[in-house]
């Protein structure tokens, strides 16, 4: 089904690459004139962020290398195309080469390079681009190019990507029509060895299927999702491709729309936690150009390109129908994660315009609360797994639950159980974290960790069915639940004490939150106690009646202080206490029906 679909795809974007070429970035290209002399290398780079990318150029398909030596067509590494050590595998201590024996591959991979330029047909080899680099190799040696010392230097340490361009041509030499003729027949030529399990057809079946780059964290020289490699895999006396016989063109077809779905300036990825996401509509949708910007963390100068990306897909343009009730064109979104020289299926999701829009409206309805007005209202997947993370760095996210997440929202699942649990804990474990520059408490119940908290519970009780009430969008003075009524009185005893002590550095959360949260009748009866000599404190007569009269609306509804909360119900202590503080703060808090 992944494979049809990723095949359907290449079928529908008529502007990706043709069978036998690629997209690929090319750091350097050496300028030859019509007698093979190199007149200038070329630095195809250009400042991205605090790097460098190369220009992208169509360029015959890689080889397909393995441990063994196979060389591309005019293009290739400075190991193949110069035949140049790589200064960092000879200083890499761990996997360090004998110098003889390296020395001899460098042979066999330049000679290799060189011949498979020589074992193209005579009418390519007559072109005047392909003569131009045969007489390069001919009469120029690697040190010959010093004299083209920056990019010389680059070339030495780094082991780029190279090819070559013969002067006065805006194309590359392997983009000569001579070359892409040759290439494409030679692509086209297919022998009928078996049934290709995606098309049906008989055809000649691919052995080892082209690499998928692009995943994060897989091996920069690509994976694959189809690969039998050891014995163990094998049945019924086939090897590697056979057990799962795909034909060479699907096989082309499906990797390069793959590889184009993970290109780095892709619109159709984004990336979740370990999970690098795809997705794609099997006809051009709006759904499909806004899907990345409904769920990526928006850039710094743009916070709002979520709420943008959301009305537009939500609200019917002028007179029009909304684009989200399309219900015939179906959507597909896929997580992959590295596994190995693998590449592993995290999740799988088909579905309509319609029904994906559903699930993304219910996504985004499950994580609303009262917000302080700073903030976005549309938190980005990213931003909701880095609010659960250690120090809140992204790489402490719990493995695969970018993967997980995606999932549930996707297909309307509950959210994996590791949110609530992860929002909680770091909760209590931040209680008394303090600001590094200012020395300040540094508040722990914060808009991310109480959104995801109401929508994990919620969630929960709509799909699993609970008899606790739905958590509100703001304060709800009618929700009885005792841990919600114990986290409103958390917070105003806290806010009593503020009042009382303006200025305090220290306050009841730092020390008590923790224990009120989990074991409330440990704490809460000293806090009471305490809370009496804090109202005291307080000058103004009205402001203490106030207080006062909100304590008592809240302890009302507390029959006892429990010995115990279970993990649900310390989600809805942080919820009321969020809620309180929020609506203690608010402008106006008389309005008494939660949303």
């Amino acid at each position: 089904m992944i494979l049809q679909a990723l095949y359907d795809y290449y079928q529908r974007k008529p502007d990706l690459p043709h069978e036998g070429f690629e997209n690929k970035e090319i750091p350097f290209v050496i300028e030859l004139n019509k007698n093979g002399s190199a007149v200038q290398i070329e630095d195809t780079r250009t400042p991205d962020g605090k790097k460098k990318r190369a220009k992208n150029y169509l360029i015959p398909q890689a080889a397909k290398k393995s441990v063994n030596v196979a060389a591309n067509i005019l293009w290739g590494n400075a190991e193949y195309v110069l035949g140049l050590p790589d200064e960092k595998k000879l200083a890499d201590k761990k996997n360090k080469r004998k110098e003889e024996g390296y020395g001899d591959r460098l042979n066999e991979m330049h000679a290799a390079f060189v011949d498979a330029i020589r074992a193209l047909p005579e009418s390519v080899q007559a072109d005047e681009g392909v003569r131009a680099v045969l007489k390069f190799f001919d009469r120029t040696r690697p040190a010959d190019l010093e004299r083209f010392s920056e990019a010389w230097k680059e070339i030495k340490t780094a082991n780029p990507n190279m090819t070559f361009r013969l002067q006065c041509d805006l194309e590359l030499v392997c983009q000569r029509p001579a070359v892409i003729e040759a290439l494409t027949e030679a692509a086209s030529v297919q022998n009928s060895g078996g049934i290709c399990l995606v098309t049906g057809k008989a055809t000649e079946v691919e052995r080892l299927h082209p690499a998928i780059k692009g995943v994060w964290g897989a091996q920069t020289s690509g994976a694959n999702i189809v690969s039998f490699n050891l014995p163990a895999f094998n049945s019924w006396g086939k090897e590697q491709g056979a057990n799962a016989p795909v034909g060479t063109r699907t096989a082309f077809a499906y990797t390069t729309a793959l590889n184009h779905l993970l290109a780095r300036d892709s619109r159709n990825r984004i990336q979740i936690g370990d999970a690098s996401t795809v997705f794609w509509a099997d006809k051009p949708s709006p759904l499909e150009d806004h899907f990345s910007d409904i769920f990526a963390d928006p850039p710094k100068d743009d916070p709002d390109r979520n709420a943008r990306a959301l009305k537009a897909l939500f609200e019917a343009p002028h007179q029009g129908v909304a684009p989200v009730k399309d219900e015939h064109t179906r959507f597909f979104v896929l997580g992959l994660s590295p596994n190995a020289a693998r590449i592993a299926i995290r999740f799988w999701h088909v579905g309509t315009v319609a029904g994906l829009a559903k699930t993304i409206q219910q996504h985004f309805d499950d994580l609303e609360i009262v917000r302080p007005a700073v903030e976005t209202p549309f938190l980005s997947v990213f931003r909701l797994l880095v609010a659960i993370a250690t120090q809140g760095k992204s790489e402490n996210i719990p493995p695969n639950l970018g993967g997980e997440v995606m999932q549930a929202i996707v297909a309307g699942l509950p959210y994996p159980s590791t949110l609530l649990q992860g929002a909680v804990r770091r909760i209590r474990a931040e209680q008394a974290k303090r600001d590094t520059r200012t020395g300040k408490l540094v508040q722990n119940v914060t808009y991310a960790r109480s959104a995801l908290i109401k929508a994990c519970l919620n969630r929960q009780q709509r799909l699993v069915g609970t008899t606790e009430k739905e958590v509100t969008v703001s304060l709800d003075y009618a929700n009885t639940n005792s841990g919600y009524r114990l986290g409103r009185l958390f917070a105003v005893l806290e806010k009593v004490q503020e009042e009382a002590n303006p200025g305090i550095n220290t306050t009841i959360r730092e020390r008590f939150y923790g224990a009120a949260s989990s074991t409330p009748v440990t704490v809460f009866s000293n806090l009471m106690k305490l809370k009496n000599h804090h109202l005291a404190k307080l000058e103004n007569p009205g402001r203490r009646v106030n207080l006062e009269r909100l304590i008592s609306e809240i302890v009302d509804g507390i029959s006892d202080f429990p010995p115990h909360l279970r993990l649900a119900d310390q989600g809805r202590f942080a919820i009321g206490y969020y809620h309180q503080r929020q609506a203690l703060f608010s402008k106006s808090t008389e309005a008494k029906q939660g949303d």
